[in-house]
């Protein structure tokens, strides 16, 4: 390439070039035109032989010097036609800057100069935007189906398509991330604030009037602390109870993180109100959310807790195009492919609450879909739906039983260690199903409840679960109900409670089967210790209710029993034989084969303790393959149609 250097030097050159030739001529033309004799033709010739002597070579040695400048100029200024054409397709788009909600309505595009290569990209896009479901849904799946695109062509795509179809694009599973523009940039950081004053602003901007007492629980306790009073807190005495509990479940963690925590619990309940997500988007919600989320990589806790609060605000479809505008999607699309099941399930629930072409359900807080996590061609036939128990998750209840670490690592990778087996295992033998695993918070005792204001019996607990999943649709689908301790008397209440209410019954005729994981349909061990140390544990309402002489049990169990009977439910059982190692000291046979008899259904005794009961060893372990076999049975006919 040719510098600005090298043209002037060359510029000069000439110029001093033709000043010299212009000089002599100048000065041979005045000697003769002064001359007042006639020249001598001896001294004609002697002069015009002198000026040929002085500027010959000077004429000579600049003509072959310009040319070559002038060869070495065009070597320079050649431009590889290859290279041109290949920048030439990679043309702006120049997009009308009218509002997302009004380009989603558009059918026609801006003219562009488009080569030929170029007509099925734009094609697809066009596609996308059809008044017809299946050819949108066919086009989306063609893009995410790409793999050999160049990069600006995924920038094209991201920057030419709508809501739903980059939405859809998220929810693909082989889909390049490169089809997601980063996020926008955010608002600058206020310089008299700090992250956690302004989640307590925005806190504070949110209604305080009619909302429960949980809400106002955590919400103050957001407000009154910061990271100085903590931090305090922490080189002194703790108080344990009231307002110096939750301290003490954060005992290790950074101060500031704590009161994120805090605060992002609180947001989680207010988003759970459909006026306060309003005001949280209207507030710079969204933005400061995501400015938290991009701080805390190292804190995969935090950034749960804000992807719940996301999922929450997607249920609300007047909220989606603020969602995607605020870059959340690319953030969504490229969590959903986590390899903690964890993660991935947080951001598979938000895409799904945002997918309305191929989601017809929506998933509250604390209801995962664990398969399918993306769109499918596979059609569903029936749900499996997973309850855990007393202190257990979503998740961790259901992961594989915990092995020695160097087994693992040597395990080859169809026996490779799985975080939720329902997921892997179950998913893959039974592709037909969707499968659902819910979430919900319990607590040995008052001390270590997240809410201490609140208190829930199994009975609160049924009609809230009952209400999330029908949001979900469960229900209308064939359905085996999979349940683990308290879990199971949570299922048999939600199914007392549905066979009262006419507008549910298809969730009782769509019922199967039921699978109890060691579950105490009789009292528990449990309930009897933590009562005998009532002044020291303080036990929860759900310990309460897990005694023998407990007459809310006593009464669920009379009426499940007649009414299964009565439906003739098929019931499977399994019960533990092994004690379980509580605290350093404690070995407790938790739920006894005497409490685990339903009086229905088969009853199988497993060498395994209470929490182990419901985490296979491995996939071709009789606890799993029987499992398998059960559900398999009772959905025979309908994954049969």
């Amino acid at each position: 390439m040719v510098t600005k250097y090298q043209l002037n030097n060359l510029y000069h050159i000439f110029c001093l070039y033709r000043m010299a030739l212009a000089a002599c001529c100048i000065i041979c033309c005045r000697r003769i035109g002064t001359s007042t004799t006639p020249l001598k033709s001896y001294l004609y010739w002697k002069d015009i032989r002198n000026i040929i002597k002085f500027t010959g070579p000077l004429i000579l040695g600049g003509s072959l010097f310009i040319t070559y400048e002038v060869l070495a100029l065009k070597k320079s200024v050649t431009l590889d036609t290859h290279v041109i054409e290949k920048e030439k397709l990679k043309s702006y788009i120049y997009l009308d800057a009218v509002s997302l909600d009004k380009r989603q309505n558009q059918d026609h595009f801006s003219t562009v100069d488009l080569e030929d290569h170029e007509y099925g990209l734009w094609l697809l896009l066009k596609k996308s935007r059809s008044d017809h479901k299946m050819v949108r849904l066919q086009a989306v799946k063609e893009m995410a189906a790409n793999h050999y695109w160049h990069d600006y062509q995924y920038r094209t795509v991201a920057q030419a398509c709508d809501v739903r179809t980059i939405i859809g694009l998220a929810r693909s599973k082989e889909t390049d991330l490169r089809f997601f523009l980063p996020p926008p940039n955010l608002p600058p950081v206020k310089d008299d604030y700090s992250i956690e004053e302004e989640l307590q602003q925005l806190l504070a901007s949110l209604p305080q009037n009619e909302i429960d007492h949980c809400i106002q629980y955590f919400t103050s306790l957001a407000l009154r602390e910061s990271s100085q009073s903590l931090a305090a807190q922490k080189g002194g005495l703790w108080c344990f109870g009231g307002n110096g509990l939750p301290y003490a479940e954060s005992f290790g963690e950074v101060p500031s993180a704590t009161v994120e925590i805090f605060c992002l619990q609180a947001l989680v309940k207010h988003s759970e109100i459909a006026t306060h997500c309003d005001k949280i988007e209207a507030n710079g919600g969204l933005q400061l959310l995501q400015r938290i989320y991009q701080l805390n990589n190292d804190y995969p806790k935090i950034q749960r807790k804000i992807v719940r609060i996301i999922g929450n605000m997607a249920l609300h479809e007047h909220l989606h195009s603020a969602i995607v505008r605020s870059g959340w999607v690319s953030i969504l699309a490229e969590a959903v492919k986590s390899p903690q099941v964890i993660q991935a399930s947080h951001a598979a629930r938000t895409l799904a609450n945002l997918d309305r072409e191929t989601v017809q359900e929506k998933y509250e807080d604390g209801v995962f879909v664990l398969y399918p996590q993306y769109r499918s061609s596979q059609p569903i036939k029936a749900d499996v739906l997973f309850i855990h128990g007393l202190m257990g998750a979503a998740f961790k209840t259901w992961r594989q039983q915990d092995s020695d670490k160097f087994e693992i690592e040597k395990a080859s990778d169809e026996e490779s260690y799985t975080q939720c087996w329902p997921q892997t295992w179950l998913a893959s033998d039974c592709p037909a199903l969707r499968i659902i695993s819910v979430e919900y918070d319990t607590s040995l005792s008052d001390w270590r409840a997240k809410c201490p204001v609140e208190r829930k019996s199994i009975a609160y607990r049924s009609d809230e679960l009952l209400r999330k999943l029908r949001t979900a649709g469960v229900g209308d689908r064939p359905l085996i109900w999979v349940s683990h301790s308290m879990g199971g008397l949570l299922v048999k209440k939600m199914l007392v409670d549905a066979s009262k209410k006419p507008e549910l019954n298809t969730l009782i005729n769509n019922t199967r089967g039921i699978i109890f994981y060691s579950v105490p349909h009789h009292g528990s061990h449990l309930a009897e210790y933590s009562v005998n140390i009532k002044y020291l544990l303080f036990p929860s309402v759900e310990v309460k209710e897990l005694s023998k002489d407990s007459p809310a049990l006593k009464e669920l169990q009379e009426d499940f029993l007649k009414f299964a009977k009565d439906k003739n439910f098929q019931v499977l059982n399994f019960v533990e034989t092994l004690p379980t190692c509580i605290g350093s000291m404690i070995n407790l046979h938790i739920v006894p084969v005497e409490s685990a008899d339903l009086g229905i259904g088969d009853l199988i005794p497993v060498a395994v303790n209470h929490l182990n009961i419901c985490k296979p060893n491995k996939k071709d372990t009789f606890l799993y393959k029987r499992t398998l076999q059960f559900i398999c049975e009772m959905l025979a006919k309908d994954l049969e149609n």
